[in-house]
């Protein structure tokens, strides 16, 4: 019988009910209790839905209120002492590490945030200290798989592994991963004999890790914790699940360990089929198969994914057919998907669609017949078909590209001279990075709009007054360089995709990207052009109101096609230019309304960056760096590009990222505690700067002396004249009653700062 598994399932809903229920929590507006019951709630319909489609392997612990690397930090106790003292019930505890407390029992910063291997999805990276006791003390595995089980539902316990858990968490004092390696393995152990009594046949450890570029230690450790776990399993059958790529540096070791089952990666994993045919499988072993993509919609070419499965039978390999990865990285389903046309829907596959592709793929290779089922044959049509939305004129401009169209002039240090002259700031100018607070009347009034409800002259009129209260709010806070606060934007990437032929825009797509927060990427349907001016007319207004510069507000190529769900039928080079000229056509048309600082920025700019470091130039920044020098290397000198990017590591792409030749760039900086700034002083970055001083992403003010005290640090490291001074990112997730304060203070220990120097 074949079998099918899926790595793990959406955990937010379908209608986003965790996230508008934990928000509730988090403003005092329901208990616990109500919290908890509609989590169940969630789970339970998960269940249902994964039990009705026939899946074999159906995972349980992939839901989580926030994170699931926050979610065994609380598992194996590693949990800094600064939020236990705190005093909280546990999930408020939870809560504070997730995002910061500010409260009568205390005041923390939450832990550090990343970006998830390859993906949109942030993960909090676990605080070790030399004094933690690494031991069993949370109980959520266990009683989601109880709760699995009295509904019905035998399930497979979904947890970060050892290896991986250990090498993404931070050590805050002298000891390393190394010191704690005995106690994760004993953990481990506990966990296993846990769920061992409580009925499990098998346990899922999730090994992303195991896809990066490994040394000889890193493997001798991989192999030291899981030869200590895999010897007392106690009846568990134990699958290693990796994904986001191939375990080229230690297939041999991975498979001569004691493994029941191992999820390989047939998607991004490149290597992944001749690792397989060279070496061969084990024949104890069960191959969990990804090869129904988990990143994105397109629906499976099932002809291809059957040459995959085919030669792994053809190999006499048992095999079961499974995602690349968890399904928490696409939407939910295409059920809520109304206003959009079969004619493209017919193309998707959600998480709720992936399922029924697993069925099929299931059924297609159970017939006698495999090509004459109904499932193959409708699949094979589909991709028969031949798609619209190509535009000759846009390839054509492509091709066409030469070095002069990648290249500005002057050079930095001549157009530095310029802009100094040009724009005659004070030493560390304060600036914001471009959103200001979404109130729920500006969310209300943008849907009104949408839905025909506001008329065109209302809207305009209310855009009009909210972004002369936002330029006035910046003038007497005192902020140097101010923006228009985005106000018509629901987002910084759909709102330029709906400018942009050549982009669809769904209703409901909504994919978590951490926490509570949701992004609905849209989707690049064919050739991208720029459809109509996307930004002028708002940031001209913001300026004409002003004798201070006003940043026109961007998002760069590389950002846009990254937080897309991209095409799979061209290479992401060709979309990534196609989408920086329609981003040079803006960039030009600001700078010819008199927008003399331009920010366009690059947050994403890592997230496609493959993990293995040989892959690097060949397979991504050979035209993510050219990309966004594209956008702006027909401006004047005298106008200064800014840049921004945030929750990612970029001490190793830190030379590539000068090379984009902007003129100022701002970092995420404070949830990683300035770690950016030894690296910027050891490359002699001659980029002006602005690290974040505080985190926008938690509710905490901070104080006026914190900031100063960031300041001091960025000053041992950074030049003073090449040092702004900004929040880590856009506002608009923040409340008013926490923004005004906080840029207050900013402001104020800016010009603190500024009178030590003068």
């Amino acid at each position: 019988m074949m079998k099918t598994s899926i790595v793990g399932y959406p955990r937010i809903g379908s209608l986003r009910e965790l996230k508008f229920a934990s928000e509730k929590y988090f403003r005092g507006e329901i208990d616990e209790t109500e919290l908890q019951s509609t989590a169940k709630e969630l789970r339970l319909q998960n269940l249902k839905e994964q039990q009705e489609s026939d899946l074999d392997f159906i995972p349980s612990n992939d839901f989580s209120f926030y994170d699931g690397m926050l979610d065994t930090a609380f598992l194996l106790n590693a949990v800094p002492a600064r939020y236990k003292e705190l005093g909280l019930s546990v999930l408020d505890e939870y809560f504070a590490a997730a995002r910061g407390y500010q409260g009568e029992k205390g005041d923390v910063k939450a832990l550090a945030m990343k970006k998830w291997f390859n993906t949109n999805y942030h993960y909090m990276v676990p605080e070790i200290d030399d004094n933690a006791e690494i031991k069993l003390s949370g109980n959520k595995p266990f009683a989601l798989f109880s709760e699995a089980l009295e509904n019905g539902v035998k399930t497979k316990s979904v947890i970060i592994g050892a290896f991986t858990f250990l090498a993404l968490a931070r050590y805050t004092g002298t000891k390393s991963k190394e010191d704690f390696a005995e106690a994760t393995a004993n953990t481990y152990i506990d966990i296993i004999n846990r769920l061992s009594e409580l009925g499990a046949e098998w346990v899922q450890f999730d090994e992303p890790y195991l896809v990066r570029d490994l040394t000889d230690n890193d493997i001798a450790f991989f192999k030291k914790l899981y030869n200590k776990i895999l010897a007392k399993k106690n009846g568990v059958k134990i699958l290693l699940q990796t994904y986001f790529g191939d375990i080229r540096d230690c297939y041999h070791e991975v498979t001569a360990l004691d493994f029941d089952g191992i999820g390989l990666d047939f998607i991004e994993g490149r290597k992944t089929p001749e690792l397989v045919k060279t070496n061969g499988f084990p024949k104890d072993k069960l191959l969990f198969a990804g090869v129904v993509n988990g990143k994105n919609i397109w629906k499976n070419n099932y002809s291809k994914t059957l040459n995959i499965l085919n030669e792994l039978k053809n190999q006499n390999i048992d095999f079961v057919v499974g995602t690349s990865c968890s399904l928490l990285h696409v939407p939910y389903t295409l059920k809520n998907e109304t206003k959009l046309s079969d004619v493209y829907k017919k193309h998707f596959a959600y998480a709720t669609e992936k399922l029924t592709e697993l069925a099929e793929i299931k059924k297609i290779l159970e017939s006698e017949n495999p090509l004459e089922t109904a499932e193959y044959k409708a699949n094979a049509k589909l991709f028969a078909q031949p798609r619209s939305g190509e535009n000759t004129t846009i390839k054509e401009k492509v091709n066409a590209l030469s070095e002069k169209d990648f290249t500005r002039l002057p050079e930095f240090s001549e157009r530095e001279k310029i802009q100094k002259e040009r724009f005659q700031l004070p030493l560390f100018p304060t600036t914001t990075i471009g959103s200001f607070p979404q109130t729920a009347e500006i969310r209300k009034t943008r849907a009104g709009f949408r839905k025909g409800e506001v008329s065109e002259t209302d809207y305009e009129n209310f855009l009009k007054e909210k972004i002369e209260g936002c330029i006035r709010l910046q003038e007497q806070i005192g902020i140097d360089v101010l923006v228009h606060g985005e106000f018509e934007r629901n987002d910084m990437v759909e709102y330029f995709g709906e400018c942009l032929d050549g982009y669809l825009f769904t209703e409901k797509a909504w994919v978590q990207s951490y926490g509570t927060r949701c992004v609905k990427p849209p989707v690049v349907w064919g050739d991208i052009s720029r459809a109509k001016p996307m930004t002028v007319k708002w940031s001209s207004y913001a300026q004409s109101l002003t004798d201070k510069p006003v940043k026109g507000m961007l998002t760069g190529p590389v950002t846009i096609l990254n937080w897309s769900f991209p095409r799979e039928d061209i290479s992401l080079k060709e979309s990534a230019y196609q989408i920086a000229l329609a981003i040079r056509e803006e960039v030009l048309d600001l700078e010819a309304n008199g927008i003399n600082i331009i920010q366009i920025d690059e947050a994403a700019l890592r997230e496609k960056l493959p993990l293995r470091r040989s892959d690097w130039n060949s397979e991504y920044l050979d035209w993510a760096i050219p990309a966004f020098r594209l956008v702006h290397s027909g401006v004047k000198p005298e106008t200064q590009i800014h840049t921004h990017m945030c929750y990612s590591e970029f001490a190793d792409i830190i030379e590539d990222i000068d090379n984009m030749d902007a003129d100022v760039i701002t970092f995420e900086a404070s949830r990683s505690d300035l770690t950016i700034l030894d690296v910027l002083k050891a490359k002699n970055f001659r980029t002006e700067v602005g690290p974040g001083v505080y985190d926008i992403h938690s509710p905490r003010i901070p104080a006026k002396e914190e900031i100063k005290a960031a300041l001091g640090k960025m000053l041992d490291r950074i030049p003073a004249k090449k040092l702004w001074v900004n929040p880590d990112c856009g506002l608009k997730t923040r409340g008013n009653e926490e923004t005004i304060p906080s840029l207050e203070n900013l402001v104020a220990a800016a010009k603190e700062i500024r009178m030590t120097i003068l």
